[in-house]
């Protein structure tokens, strides 16, 4: 298996992040666009930077240009996180960790949101915001956890459903619709969270703090 980092041009992660994913298994490095000018304000050099190049600043383009691949994509019909996407599935990649995917531009964010299911069937994508980590689902799935855990569930349309086992609001074959119903902030109650999730895929969204902690992430 082959993990990448993608770091977007959004609120900056801490560099404690980057390290503790290189530390279990995502070592390339790839920015996209502006996602460089974080990376360099923290220190860190990346295996490549991908995008139209209109949003990295000269000092960080000139730094970074005798230190690293930068590849330059002028085509405007896709965002510079799926150029990187693209690249990462084009060289076999199976599981990237999306960073600075969200900021002060909800249009970027709610996009990047998006991204995750357009390439559901290509790549496996986390994104990893502040205490939260977002995954998306489909079929039957059963995951490590802690009891007292949050984890929130949502579907994307209404012919989406979700049976669990092992959380304090227990849902039984019931749809969650965006913008209609949802569950937020359930609760596991053991060591393990069971989903059976039809018709569709959907957003688990879970305590990424207390996974590390524990070592499940």
């Amino acid at each position: 298996m082959k993990n990448c980092i993608i770091l977007a041009n959004g609120q900056a992660p801490s560099k404690k992040t980057i390290e503790h994913l290189s530390r279990i298994g995502f070592y390339t490095l790839i920015c996209a666009d502006g996602g460089a000018n974080t990376a360099y304000k923290l220190g860190l050099v990346p295996d490549i930077i991908i995008g139209d190049l209109d949003s990295i600043d000269n000092e960080v383009y000139n730094f970074y240009a005798r230190r690293c691949k930068i590849l330059k994509v002028t085509r405007q019909n896709d965002t510079d996180v799926e150029k990187c996407l693209k690249y990462a599935v084009k060289h076999n990649y199976t599981e990237a960790v999306l960073l600075g995917a969200t900021g002060d531009r909800l249009d970027h964010s709610f996009c990047n949101l998006g991204i995750v299911l357009k390439f559901f069937d290509r790549i496996k994508i986390r994104i990893i915001h502040q205490k939260s980590i977002l995954y998306a689902y489909m079929g039957s799935i059963e995951f490590a956890t802690v009891p007292g855990e949050t984890i929130s569930l949502y579907g994307v349309d209404g012919k989406t459903k979700f049976k669990s086992e092992g959380l304090k609001y227990q849902l039984k074959n019931i749809p969650l619709p965006f913008g209609q119903k949802e569950s937020t902030s359930n609760v596991a109650v053991g060591p393990v969270v069971k989903l059976k999730i039809t018709g569709g895929k959907a957003f688990v969204i879970r305590d990424y703090e207390t996974l590390k902690k524990n070592g499940l992430v």
